[in-house]
Protein backbone atom coordinates (compact mmCIF):
# COMPACT_ATOMS: atom_id res chain seq x y z
CA UNK A 1 0.00 0.00 0.00
CA UNK A 2 1.81 2.98 -1.07
CA UNK A 3 0.88 6.13 0.32
CA UNK A 4 0.99 9.01 -2.52
CA UNK A 5 -1.40 7.28 -4.31
CA UNK A 6 -3.58 7.34 -1.17
CA UNK A 7 -2.85 10.91 -1.26
CA UNK A 8 -3.15 11.73 -4.58
CA UNK A 9 -7.20 10.21 -4.79
CA UNK A 10 -7.91 12.59 -1.86
CA UNK A 11 -6.76 15.01 -3.40
CA UNK A 12 -8.51 14.67 -6.97
CA UNK A 13 -11.65 14.54 -4.14
CA UNK A 14 -10.64 17.45 -2.48
CA UNK A 15 -10.71 19.51 -6.21
CA UNK A 16 -14.04 18.54 -6.93
CA UNK A 17 -15.22 20.46 -4.11
CA UNK A 18 -13.69 23.63 -4.56
CA UNK A 19 -15.82 25.21 -7.21
CA UNK A 20 -18.97 22.59 -6.65
CA UNK A 21 -21.96 24.81 -4.61
CA UNK A 22 -24.05 21.70 -5.23
CA UNK A 23 -20.81 19.37 -2.85
CA UNK A 24 -20.37 22.41 -0.27
CA UNK A 25 -24.67 22.38 0.27
CA UNK A 26 -23.38 18.66 0.85
CA UNK A 27 -21.30 19.75 3.94
CA UNK A 28 -22.26 22.79 5.42
CA UNK A 29 -26.18 24.09 3.81
CA UNK A 30 -27.93 20.11 4.34
CA UNK A 31 -26.45 19.08 8.34
CA UNK A 32 -27.28 23.11 9.13
CA UNK A 33 -31.07 22.40 7.82
CA UNK A 34 -31.41 18.70 9.48
CA UNK A 35 -30.55 20.71 12.61
CA UNK A 36 -32.54 23.43 12.52
CA UNK A 37 -35.62 21.41 11.49
CA UNK A 38 -34.77 18.87 15.01
CA UNK A 39 -34.23 21.80 16.63
CA UNK A 40 -37.38 23.44 16.50
CA UNK A 41 -39.01 20.30 17.54
CA UNK A 42 -36.59 19.83 20.33
CA UNK A 43 -38.05 23.85 21.35
CA UNK A 44 -41.39 22.58 20.97
CA UNK A 45 -40.99 19.67 23.10
CA UNK A 46 -39.26 22.01 25.70
CA UNK A 47 -42.84 22.92 26.74
CA UNK A 48 -43.96 19.26 28.29
CA UNK A 49 -40.36 19.01 29.55
CA UNK A 50 -42.53 18.41 32.53
CA UNK A 51 -44.61 14.82 31.02
CA UNK A 52 -40.88 14.21 28.58
CA UNK A 53 -38.06 14.12 31.70
CA UNK A 54 -34.96 13.71 29.93
CA UNK A 55 -36.16 13.31 26.27
CA UNK A 56 -35.10 16.92 25.16
CA UNK A 57 -31.35 16.68 25.98
CA UNK A 58 -31.00 13.68 23.48
CA UNK A 59 -32.67 15.02 20.21
CA UNK A 60 -29.80 17.25 19.26
CA UNK A 61 -26.91 15.23 20.67
CA UNK A 62 -28.85 12.36 18.38
CA UNK A 63 -28.96 14.06 15.80
CA UNK A 64 -25.20 15.15 15.35
CA UNK A 65 -24.20 11.30 16.32
CA UNK A 66 -26.30 10.44 13.82
CA UNK A 67 -25.32 12.83 11.18
CA UNK A 68 -21.15 11.24 12.04
CA UNK A 69 -22.69 7.70 10.92
CA UNK A 70 -24.62 8.89 7.63
CA UNK A 71 -21.57 11.23 6.39
CA UNK A 72 -18.66 8.42 7.21
CA UNK A 73 -20.90 5.97 4.62
CA UNK A 74 -21.15 8.77 2.59
CA UNK A 75 -18.19 9.69 2.37
CA UNK A 76 -17.21 6.42 0.71
CA UNK A 77 -19.76 5.77 -1.87
CA UNK A 78 -20.14 9.04 -2.75
CA UNK A 79 -16.39 8.88 -3.92
CA UNK A 80 -16.79 5.94 -5.69
CA UNK A 81 -19.98 7.16 -7.27
CA UNK A 82 -17.81 10.60 -8.61
CA UNK A 83 -15.74 7.79 -10.25
CA UNK A 84 -18.36 6.55 -12.25
CA UNK A 85 -20.53 9.74 -12.96
CA UNK A 86 -16.50 10.72 -14.59
CA UNK A 87 -15.81 7.66 -16.53
CA UNK A 88 -12.70 7.24 -14.52
CA UNK A 89 -13.23 3.72 -12.65
CA UNK A 90 -11.59 1.64 -15.59
CA UNK A 91 -8.54 5.15 -15.18
CA UNK A 92 -7.62 4.23 -11.71
CA UNK A 93 -7.68 0.57 -11.37
CA UNK A 94 -5.75 0.34 -15.27
CA UNK A 95 -3.21 2.20 -13.00
CA UNK A 96 -0.59 0.42 -9.97
CA UNK A 97 -3.93 1.79 -7.85
CA UNK A 98 -5.00 -1.42 -5.45
CA UNK A 99 -8.54 -1.72 -4.13
CA UNK A 100 -7.15 -1.36 -0.39
CA UNK A 101 -5.36 2.11 -1.56
CA UNK A 102 -8.61 3.07 -3.18
CA UNK A 103 -10.77 1.85 -0.32
CA UNK A 104 -8.35 3.60 2.67
CA UNK A 105 -8.20 7.00 0.62
CA UNK A 106 -12.63 7.45 0.43
CA UNK A 107 -12.20 6.54 4.57
CA UNK A 108 -9.70 9.14 4.80
CA UNK A 109 -12.47 11.48 2.58
CA UNK A 110 -15.04 10.21 5.14
CA UNK A 111 -13.21 11.36 8.05
CA UNK A 112 -12.75 15.13 6.30
CA UNK A 113 -16.68 15.05 5.95
CA UNK A 114 -17.63 14.11 9.05
CA UNK A 115 -15.33 16.25 10.42
CA UNK A 116 -16.61 19.54 8.20
CA UNK A 117 -20.12 18.39 9.21
CA UNK A 118 -20.11 17.91 12.97
CA UNK A 119 -17.67 21.28 12.85
CA UNK A 120 -20.89 23.22 11.14
CA UNK A 121 -23.14 21.02 13.72
CA UNK A 122 -21.80 21.79 16.77
CA UNK A 123 -21.41 25.45 16.25
CA UNK A 124 -24.76 25.81 14.99
CA UNK A 125 -26.13 24.05 17.95
CA UNK A 126 -24.23 25.65 20.04
CA UNK A 127 -24.96 29.40 18.57
CA UNK A 128 -28.81 29.12 17.82
CA UNK A 129 -30.20 26.24 20.61
CA UNK A 130 -27.71 26.72 23.22
CA UNK A 131 -26.92 22.86 22.99
CA UNK A 132 -23.01 21.95 23.61
CA UNK A 133 -22.39 18.36 21.93
CA UNK A 134 -19.61 18.46 24.55
CA UNK A 135 -21.54 17.81 27.49
CA UNK A 136 -21.81 13.84 26.94
CA UNK A 137 -17.72 14.38 27.75
CA UNK A 138 -14.74 12.45 27.02
CA UNK A 139 -17.03 9.32 25.19
CA UNK A 140 -17.45 11.67 22.92
CA UNK A 141 -14.25 10.80 20.98
CA UNK A 142 -15.22 6.98 21.17
CA UNK A 143 -18.39 7.21 20.38
CA UNK A 144 -17.42 9.10 17.21
CA UNK A 145 -14.68 6.84 16.14
CA UNK A 146 -17.22 3.81 16.95
CA UNK A 147 -19.79 5.37 14.64
CA UNK A 148 -17.62 6.52 11.78
CA UNK A 149 -16.11 2.47 11.86
CA UNK A 150 -19.87 1.87 11.30
CA UNK A 151 -20.51 4.41 8.29
CA UNK A 152 -17.29 2.66 7.00
CA UNK A 153 -18.39 -0.73 7.14
CA UNK A 154 -22.50 -0.02 5.67
CA UNK A 155 -20.20 2.25 3.24
CA UNK A 156 -17.50 -0.33 1.61
CA UNK A 157 -20.95 -2.70 1.55
CA UNK A 158 -23.09 -0.32 -0.28
CA UNK A 159 -19.77 0.16 -2.52
CA UNK A 160 -19.64 -3.54 -3.39
CA UNK A 161 -23.62 -3.93 -4.21
CA UNK A 162 -23.16 -0.75 -6.99
CA UNK A 163 -19.63 -1.99 -8.44
CA UNK A 164 -21.57 -5.66 -8.85
CA UNK A 165 -24.93 -4.42 -10.09
CA UNK A 166 -24.38 -0.96 -11.36
CA UNK A 167 -26.58 1.83 -11.86
CA UNK A 168 -29.68 0.02 -10.69
CA UNK A 169 -27.64 -0.06 -6.89
CA UNK A 170 -26.96 3.84 -7.01
CA UNK A 171 -29.96 4.53 -4.86
CA UNK A 172 -28.49 2.15 -2.36
CA UNK A 173 -25.98 5.32 -1.84
CA UNK A 174 -28.44 7.32 0.14
CA UNK A 175 -30.72 4.83 1.45
CA UNK A 176 -28.88 1.46 2.60
CA UNK A 177 -27.76 3.64 5.92
CA UNK A 178 -31.15 4.08 6.53
CA UNK A 179 -32.17 0.41 6.20
CA UNK A 180 -30.34 0.24 9.74
CA UNK A 181 -31.57 3.01 11.55
CA UNK A 182 -34.54 0.76 13.15
CA UNK A 183 -32.68 -0.83 14.95
CA UNK A 184 -29.71 1.77 16.04
CA UNK A 185 -31.90 3.07 18.44
CA UNK A 186 -31.26 6.87 17.56
CA UNK A 187 -34.03 8.83 19.32
CA UNK A 188 -35.14 6.05 21.46
CA UNK A 189 -33.97 3.66 23.72
CA UNK A 190 -33.22 -0.15 22.78
CA UNK A 191 -35.90 -1.29 25.31
CA UNK A 192 -39.05 0.19 22.96
CA UNK A 193 -38.12 -2.31 20.02
CA UNK A 194 -40.45 -5.77 19.76
CA UNK A 195 -38.32 -8.48 21.37
CA UNK A 196 -37.34 -9.85 17.89
CA UNK A 197 -35.76 -6.41 17.22
CA UNK A 198 -33.94 -6.55 20.21
CA UNK A 199 -32.20 -9.15 19.23
CA UNK A 200 -31.14 -7.25 15.92
CA UNK A 201 -30.28 -3.83 17.98
CA UNK A 202 -27.85 -5.80 19.99
CA UNK A 203 -25.90 -6.62 16.99
CA UNK A 204 -25.84 -3.27 15.81
CA UNK A 205 -23.00 -1.20 16.69
CA UNK A 206 -24.76 1.93 16.38
CA UNK A 207 -27.54 0.48 18.99
CA UNK A 208 -24.47 0.46 21.22
CA UNK A 209 -23.12 3.97 20.97
CA UNK A 210 -27.11 5.48 21.02
CA UNK A 211 -27.48 3.64 24.34
CA UNK A 212 -24.29 4.96 25.57
CA UNK A 213 -25.05 8.32 24.78
CA UNK A 214 -28.47 7.93 26.42
CA UNK A 215 -26.57 6.90 29.75
CA UNK A 216 -23.66 9.24 29.84
CA UNK A 217 -26.19 12.21 29.67
CA UNK A 218 -28.52 10.49 32.37
CA UNK A 219 -25.57 10.60 34.67
CA UNK A 220 -25.28 6.70 34.72
CA UNK A 221 -21.12 7.25 33.67
CA UNK A 222 -19.51 6.23 30.84
CA UNK A 223 -20.98 3.09 29.30
CA UNK A 224 -17.66 0.44 29.08
CA UNK A 225 -20.26 -2.40 27.97
CA UNK A 226 -21.86 -0.67 25.34
CA UNK A 227 -18.49 0.75 24.08
CA UNK A 228 -16.61 -2.65 24.46
CA UNK A 229 -19.44 -4.24 22.16
CA UNK A 230 -19.04 -1.43 19.83
CA UNK A 231 -15.65 -1.77 19.42
CA UNK A 232 -15.82 -5.65 19.14
CA UNK A 233 -18.59 -5.82 16.27
CA UNK A 234 -16.91 -2.69 14.58
CA UNK A 235 -13.60 -5.02 14.26
CA UNK A 236 -15.53 -8.41 13.00
CA UNK A 237 -17.54 -6.07 10.63
CA UNK A 238 -15.38 -3.96 9.10
CA UNK A 239 -12.78 -6.90 8.69
CA UNK A 240 -15.81 -8.93 6.87
CA UNK A 241 -16.91 -6.09 4.42
CA UNK A 242 -13.06 -5.17 2.83
CA UNK A 243 -12.85 -8.82 2.50
CA UNK A 244 -16.06 -8.98 1.07
CA UNK A 245 -15.45 -6.09 -1.19
CA UNK A 246 -11.75 -7.61 -2.56
CA UNK A 247 -14.01 -10.58 -3.63
CA UNK A 248 -16.25 -8.70 -5.53
CA UNK A 249 -14.00 -6.67 -7.39
CA UNK A 250 -11.98 -9.78 -8.64
CA UNK A 251 -15.61 -11.22 -9.66
CA UNK A 252 -16.11 -7.84 -11.28
CA UNK A 253 -12.60 -8.18 -12.76
CA UNK A 254 -13.12 -11.19 -13.86
CA UNK A 255 -16.38 -10.96 -16.04
CA UNK A 256 -15.34 -7.68 -17.14
CA UNK A 257 -17.88 -5.73 -14.74
CA UNK A 258 -15.75 -2.98 -14.48
CA UNK A 259 -15.85 -1.53 -17.68
CA UNK A 260 -19.69 -1.56 -17.72
CA UNK A 261 -20.41 0.05 -14.13
CA UNK A 262 -21.93 3.17 -14.45
CA UNK A 263 -23.04 2.74 -18.64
Amino acid sequence: MKLHRILALITRHVYLYKRSLARLMEIFYWPFLDLVVWGFITVYLMRFKGELPGVVTFFLGALILWDVLFRAQQGITISFLEEIWARNLMNLFASPLTPGEFLAATMAMSVLKVTMVSIVMALAALIFYSYNVFMIGAALVPFVVNLIVTGWTIGVFTTSLIMRFGQEAEVLAWGMVFLFQPISCVFYPLEVLPGWLQAAAWANPAAHIFEGMRAVLTGAGVPLTHLAWAAGLNVVYLAAMVAWFHYIFNVCKDKGLLVRVGE
